[in-house]
């Protein structure tokens, strides 16, 4: 019996133990996607840092055929705020009050709940707070939009098709996760189609390369024109002599981005059907492959005329940001 007794005090000593040393268990986050939960005391969002702040988040989301909102933003008082609320996916708080020193804006992540993001704007009082919110806007869009995108990328991952990653490592040296939904819907040389198609719905990714001479290779100019020549190509519209094309009217956006230690190219705008009407936003990603001397190109889009297009292209988009070359996907197994 004393054996008995030692041997469950060792046990429990153990567990409690390793319960101290192992992070708490959080439920499981709520919400919508592209949804933020603003929690502030209702004269000041009815004030001018409310304005600023619908005036940051609630903007245009950039390049759809309709008006949509960066993200959509619902309002709780901060006196009750409270447990209901607190497991919401993403939180923007702000505190207005005299016991600040000074106006600061701290990320968090899983605080109340996982996937969070919590992002929390105090200061003594509303210009100090107002000043720090109009410095750390940009900044603020980007957690708040990587956040989304993180959790798209935790999906595929979680969900993904497998065959598909190894059918375009294959054939390009690294491929994006794609989640259960999506299927190959063309291969030919140097070119993949894979897509995920409801009755009113498209979701396309597009994977080719062309070929890398210089530095002009990757400037907006040729990027457009190579995808362009790719896509009459291999993507054929509807009617005869119809096919995609990046729509030349309104000009794509061009820019930089460094992410987990690797830069890339995005252009991102709208495409049409030449020939046709179909058309809707787009996403493309540029990856300089040195060694094989060509540029890769993730181009994802997305087609739902009936829909609002906004969480569509955050999810295609989110399997852009999951590409990985395949070395790299090797030395993490």
């Amino acid at each position: 019996m004393f054996r008995f007794f030692t041997i469950s005090m060792i046990a429990a000593a153990t567990l409690l133990s390793a319960c101290k040393n192992s992070p708490q268990l959080l439920p499981y986050s709520s919400g919508k996607a592209g949804e933020v939960g603003i929690i502030m005391d209702k004269s000041d969002w009815e004030g001018e840092l409310g304005a600023a702040i619908k005036a940051t988040l609630a903007g245009d989301y950039p390049f759809l055929p309709q008006r949509e909102p960066l993200f959509t933003l619902f309002t709780v008082p901060s006196n009750a705020f409270s447990k209901i609320f607190q497991s919401h996916r993403s939180l923007v708080i702000v505190n207005v009050s005299p016991e600040f020193p000074e106006a600061q804006m701290v990320i968090q992540e899983n605080v109340w709940a996982a996937p969070q993001i919590v992002v929390t704007f105090s200061g003594p009082d509303v210009p100090s707070v107002l000043n720090c919110f109009e410095k750390q806007g940009q900044r603020l869009i980007s957690a708040l939009e990587q956040a989304e995108r993180n959790r798209g990328v935790a999906t595929a991952k979680r969900y993904e098709e497998k065959s598909l990653r190894l059918l375009v490592n294959e054939s390009f040296g690294g491929s994006p996760y794609f989640p259960v939904g999506y299927a190959l819907k063309k291969q030919e040389k140097n070119f993949i189609w894979i897509s995920s198609e409801t009755t009113y719905t498209t979701l396309g990714i597009l994977v080719y390369t062309y070929p890398y001479v210089d530095s002009a290779s990757l400037t907006k100019q040729v990027m457009i024109r190579e995808c362009n020549a790719v896509m009459k190509k291999e993507v054929p519209g509807p009617l005869d002599n119809s096919y995609m094309t990046f729509y030349s009217q309104v000009e794509p956006s061009l820019r930089w981005i460094s992410f987990k230690n690797r830069d890339f190219a995005e252009l991102r705008g709208h495409w049409e059907v030449e020939n046709d009407f179909m058309g809707g936003p787009f996403i493309s990603h540029f990856w300089l492959d040195v060694q094989n001397k060509h540029v890769l190109v993730l181009t994802a889009f997305v087609y739902a005329p009936r829909y609002d297009k906004r969480n569509y292209v955050r999810q295609v988009e989110s399997i852009l940001y999951s590409f990985e070359w395949a070395n790299d996907q090797e030395e993490q197994k």
